[in-house]
């Protein structure tokens, strides 16, 4: 006995599997997504300078100091651009430049996200999307109470957190790639993707 179509549904509007098959990544916010009235500017020192680029990126790579691992995780995708250790001022068309922060997990550079933080919530800076803070570990292992306590504060300063593992073969000189990374980086890579383009469906992978 053959199978009758249900009158109800048109062929228009009957599921189609190759879109149900790609679903839209949303990334939650865990912490303030804009600048907030009465945050204080940190010290001069601590403070990251403005940066002027001719060129406009999908999504800006800030290191909060030096050796944050801004520009390995520049490099891993077209488009993305590290500024150095720099806010990037950029002409844009009507949106502000998409960034992210990078610091490693020990002391001083967790102090040093902080300090970034406290820079842009005081809304001192040029109009900017900060899309989160980038953790990446200082060592193997887990973190040590005092820090994942630190981090945890620190975090809170910043839309969202991404934590980034410590990485043996780009250590050793590896090329890094998105297809050698671990899931953690390709998990960050397909959220700032989503973030980057709201439209965007899929994954990189």
């Amino acid at each position: 006995m053959s199978e009758t179509a249900n009158p109800w549904v048109s062929r228009a509007s009957a599921p189609d599997t190759a879109t149900r098959a790609v679903t839209r990544v949303v990334v939650p916010t865990t912490g303030p997504i804009g600048p907030q009235q009465g945050v204080p500017l940190p010290d001069p020192d601590d403070q990251l300078p403005l940066l002027r680029f001719a060129a406009p990126a999908s999504v800006w790579w800030v290191g909060a100091h030096g050796g944050a691992g801004e520009t390995t995780l520049s490099s891993l995708v077209p488009g993305w651009r590290g500024t150095g250790h720099a806010w990037p001022v950029v002409p844009t068309a009507g949106s502000a430049p998409r960034a992210v922060v990078v610091a490693r997990t020990h002391v001083r550079g967790l102090r040093a996200a902080q300090a970034a933080a406290a820079h842009w919530a005081s809304g001192r800076i040029q109009p900017l999307d900060l899309l989160g803070l980038v953790l990446v570990a200082d060592a193997p292992g887990r973190l040590p109470k005092p820090l994942r306590e630190l981090a945890q504060l620190v975090g809170g300063g910043f839309p969202r957190v991404w934590s980034v593992p410590w990485t043996e073969s780009w250590r050793l000189g590896e090329t890094p790639t998105l297809d050698s990374a671990p899931r953690e980086v390709t998990r960050l890579a397909r959220d700032l993707r989503s973030l980057a383009d709201p439209g965007a469906t899929g994954t990189i992978i």
